[in-house]
């Protein structure tokens, strides 16, 4: 009896052990199955990796090809942007685009918000309109957050001039007569509604200016302007030869009175200084070259002008020009630069700006 148990227990742990062979195997069969599918799942997930890195790259080339363009114009280089879905239209995401993104000409900046943290964060443009949009901007900001500091905007608006061509004055090696302490505060007489600042105010604010001039910005892209504060204009040009006639496509800056000129932005010195000093600018027509302008002197036709150039061996020379032809792109960029030309020959901007402002404080004065 004992036996035929012992028989039958061990065909029932045989057919145990069969059965937990087949669950055994019907596990292993699952278990492949789901690495199959966990290996699937992962090759979708490296693709999607992929398209999504393919997708922050495509991004990253066009972002940089935008900030491009936003350095050679700003307001082509912010629709492209938006257009591209890279840029939110609108003033907040805007500003923080110009505030914070690297790479992006500060002279760029300055033109875009002229159009519409100021010299620490960019440069003003050098056209006289949108340096009074962007100082008056700036002067009604100021006063909006110290509204005890100045009785109107105007004041503001005059001392920030006042303190930017101080520091010409005391740190531009080409201004030979420094502006003493008794002048800065002469020149600043009664401009605040028709009342005098504090001596102590403008003794704090010479001296400051005195032992630390501005620190211009540096540009993070490949430009050059952060060597000339605030550029009366600036942009690619064709300048014809003087000896051998052909067209060069050279990077042009008017600033102090002077035309400089580059074959590159990255360069750190100019190809070439046309002083701007006895010279006239006018429009002419040439037959196989459009929208030219011409710098030449008409006291002396026919002479050389006084200029300077890197020769090809790296030696300042004397320039070859009897005159200067220059090209533009469009008829109105011609005609941008030669009022810009005309502007700086004649007069300075600034001082136009401030009497403005000046004579409407004595004006509001008078009618109290």
């Amino acid at each position: 009896m004992m036996e035929n148990d012992q028989t039958a227990l061990s065909m029932q742990e045989q057919t145990e052990i069969e059965r937990l062979k087949m669950h055994k195997q019907v596990l292993l069969d699952d278990i492949e199955k789901l690495k199959s599918q966990i290996e699937s799942v992962m090759a979708d997930i490296h693709d999607f990796k992929s398209a999504e890195d393919n997708k922050v790259l495509e991004r990253e080339k066009w972002f940089c090809s935008g900030k491009k363009k936003f350095n050679m114009d700003p307001k082509k280089g912010v629709s492209f942007l938006v257009e591209q879905g890279l840029l939110e239209w609108n003033p907040l995401k805007l500003a923080e685009f110009l505030y914070k993104e690297e790479g992006l000409n500060k002279t760029a900046i300055g033109e875009f918000l002229g159009e519409r943290q100021f010299l620490w964060s960019f440069r003003l443009p050098g056209e006289a309109q949108k340096i009074d949009r962007m100082m008056e901007a700036f002067a009604t900001r100021y006063c909006d957050c110290n509204d005890s500091v100045f009785q109107s905007t105007d004041t503001c608006y005059i001392l920030s001039f006042a303190i930017i061509m101080l520091n010409t004055s005391l740190h531009n090696p080409n201004v030979k007569e420094k502006t003493p302490l008794e002048r800065f505060i002469s020149m600043n007489r009664g401009i605040n509604n028709g009342d005098d600042l504090p001596d102590d105010l403008l003794s704090c604010l010479y001296n400051s200016i005195k032992n630390e001039p501005f620190k211009i910005p540096e540009d993070d892209g490949n430009d050059l302007t952060h060597t000339f504060f605030n550029p009366d204009r600036e942009g690619w040009l064709l300048k014809l030869g003087g000896r051998v006639k052909t067209w060069k496509r050279r990077w042009f800056i008017l600033t102090d009175n002077c035309l400089y000129y580059f074959e590159f932005t990255t360069d750190k010195e100019p190809r070439g200084i046309i002083p701007l000093e006895n010279l006239c600018v006018r429009e002419i027509n040439l037959p196989r070259k459009a929208f030219c302008l011409e710098l030449f002197n008409p006291n002396t036709p026919g002479q050389k002008i006084k200029a300077c150039k890197t020769d090809t061996d790296g030696r300042v020379v004397e320039g070859k020009h009897q005159s200067y032809t220059i090209s533009a792109n469009t008829a109105e960029e011609r005609d941008q630069w030669i009022e810009s030309i005309r502007a700086s020959i004649t007069k300075d901007p600034f001082y136009d700006l401030i009497s403005i402002r000046k004579k409407k404080i004595i004006e509001n004065a008078c009618e109290k």
